[in-house]
């Protein structure tokens, strides 16, 4: 088939996050200028650059209270702090229990059973038993077209890496697991993988 996504695509349900996919999900700690914390799972989310190392999330939709975006853009917009929890297979139902639509002021981390701890180079917290996290100072926020659609970009000024997922000075991804985001209410974790070397010229 093919459609024009202004015409609309005549199925159940909208194909292209299917197609898209698998998506790594940011799950996004904050802390506003109140004081009030926030986290929240974005599955537009990935890594943009190496050096310095550099992430970005995208938000799309509001709150009637959060000026024309959600509490996590609001609080980084405010503060140009956050933190990109890694969410491992362990942590798959707290994730989704953080994606409830939350009143400001309520607690993601109260709901979802979760421990914070302080981040060290940011004012906020991060998820304490997440399998890696990434803080990372606001670098810009890009305004896309459409309502209510912002990508935020920020630096990674510090990383926290569990112990436990370290073999041999490396990342184990059989202890790693981080959860992917596919179509509709579908996600994944990785357990098939392969090596495969670059061409040389």
């Amino acid at each position: 088939m093919f459609y024009r996504p202004e015409d609309g695509h005549g199925l159940p349900h909208n194909p292209f996050n299917a197609i898209v996919s698998p998506r790594p999900i940011g799950w996004i700690s904050t802390r506003g200028a109140d004081g009030t914390v926030n986290l929240a799972p974005y599955s537009f989310f990935n890594a943009v650059a190496y050096v310095p190392p550099q992430v970005m999330f995208a938000s799309t939709g509001a709150k009637p209270d959060a000026d024309g975006t959600k509490d996590s853009v609001a609080n980084i917009r405010d503060t140009g702090a956050f933190c990109v929890n890694v969410v491992g297979h362990a942590m798959l139902h707290q994730m989704n229990e953080s994606s409830a639509p939350l009143a400001r002021g309520e607690s993601e981390f109260g709901r979802a059973g979760l421990g914070t701890a302080d981040c060290e180079t940011v004012d906020c917290p991060r998820v304490a038993d997440a399998p890696a996290a990434l803080e990372c100072r606001l670098t810009q926020i890009v305004t896309l077209p459409g309502e209510a659609n912002l990508v935020v970009f920020g630096e990674v000024t510090g990383i926290h890496i569990r112990d436990d997922i370290l073999r041999d000075g490396l990342i184990d991804p059989a202890a790693y697991e981080p959860v992917a985001r596919l179509g509709y209410m579908d996600y994944a974790t990785i357990r098939e993988r392969f090596a495969l070397a670059r061409p040389r010229t």
